[in-house]
């Protein structure tokens, strides 16, 4: 069974549009493949219309993603997968938009994101980027949780991990090196 929303089988337009975002949302980031693109929140927006009228059978979509940073890798990979997953669903047109603005900030990964992070062995972001416009009192930096272990006991290795977006740390009690999606 196709998952198209047409005319007929959508009772609204809001709903023929959670349906295609729900199905973009299972779209799978390559870099952390735990993690779908919704989950990352870096997709923003999926709207659904009829170019060729109310009675088409087939309907088109535009989804529009925000990388974590402008010269993000995945992106290409990304774009192909949602073309990929809208075109076997039998959408008869696809346009992924990439926008840069307003900057994607690790503010918008779901909770469910984030406890995914730790259970694949990267620690999730802490704390809030100044990027929501917070102001007040100055950002210390706090200890990073070992998602191995829990402990707080960690160092920081290098700023930079397996991609610019991760730092990379060890845990000093259990001696474990991960990942830690900084907070952007």
């Amino acid at each position: 069974m196709s998952a198209v929303a047409t005319r007929g089988s959508a009772a609204t337009q809001e709903d023929a549009e959670q349906l295609a975002w729900d199905l973009a949302a299972t779209v799978c980031d390559p870099e952390i493949p735990v993690l779908s693109i919704a989950d990352l929140g870096i997709l923003r927006r999926v709207e659904v219309f009829f170019p060729d009228g109310v009675g088409a059978l087939k309907p088109a979509v535009q989804v529009t993603i925000t990388p974590t940073y402008s010269g993000c890798p995945a992106m290409d990979a990304i774009r192909d997968d949602v073309t990929s997953v809208f075109t076997q669903a039998g959408y008869s047109q696809v346009d992924v938009r990439l926008v840069l603005s307003p900057a994607w900030t690790t503010d918008w990964m779901s909770a469910e994101g984030r406890r995914k992070l730790e259970e694949y062995g990267i620690a999730p972001p802490s704390g809030h980027s100044r990027a929501g416009g917070h102001s007040g009192p100055i950002r210390l930096a706090l200890a990073v949780k070992c998602p191995q272990c829990q402990s707080l006991n960690t160092k920081e290795l290098t700023r930079f991990g397996s991609t610019s977006c991760k730092a990379l740390y060890v845990c000093q009690d259990c001696k474990e090196p991960f990942d830690y999606f900084k907070v952007l």
